[in-house]
């Protein structure tokens, strides 16, 4: 049975700084590429970030781009992204997915496990 499990989220202050993790099981990690995505309340979910399956690769949104940082380690089965000069407008509930293809243009494509997601707030 396949689990993917974020953690990391919280409460920081516009600025500030926060670093997801997201373990999965139960799947050959590195057969897939890694993504993260967000959903803020009222709005549509966003794809922020993508790594192919050697790390090698990987897409940001605009909205993030510069600010954070998206990194897996594919011994310990575990996909990070490092948050940095949070705004509010970064708060969201953040996913992490697995995801069939990476592509260099938009990031993880055919996404097929989900975590339940982890919550950002940031306040002004």
């Amino acid at each position: 049975q396949v689990q993917v499990v974020e953690s990391g989220g919280g409460l920081v202050q516009a600025g500030g700084s926060l670093r997801l993790s997201c373990t999965a099981s139960g799947l050959r990690f590195d057969d897939y590429a890694m993504g993260w995505f967000r959903q803020a309340p009222g709005k549509e979910r966003e794809g922020i970030s993508c790594i192919s399956w050697s790390g090698s690769d990987t897409y940001y949104a605009d909205s993030v781009k510069g600010r954070f940082t998206i990194s897996r380690d594919n011994v310990k089965n575990t996909l990070y992204l490092q948050m940095n000069s949070l705004k509010p407008e970064d708060t969201a509930m953040y996913y992490c997915a697995a995801a069939g293809a990476y592509v260099s243009v938009g990031g993880c494509r055919l996404t097929r496990y989900w975590g339940q997601g982890t919550q950002v707030t940031v306040s002004s």
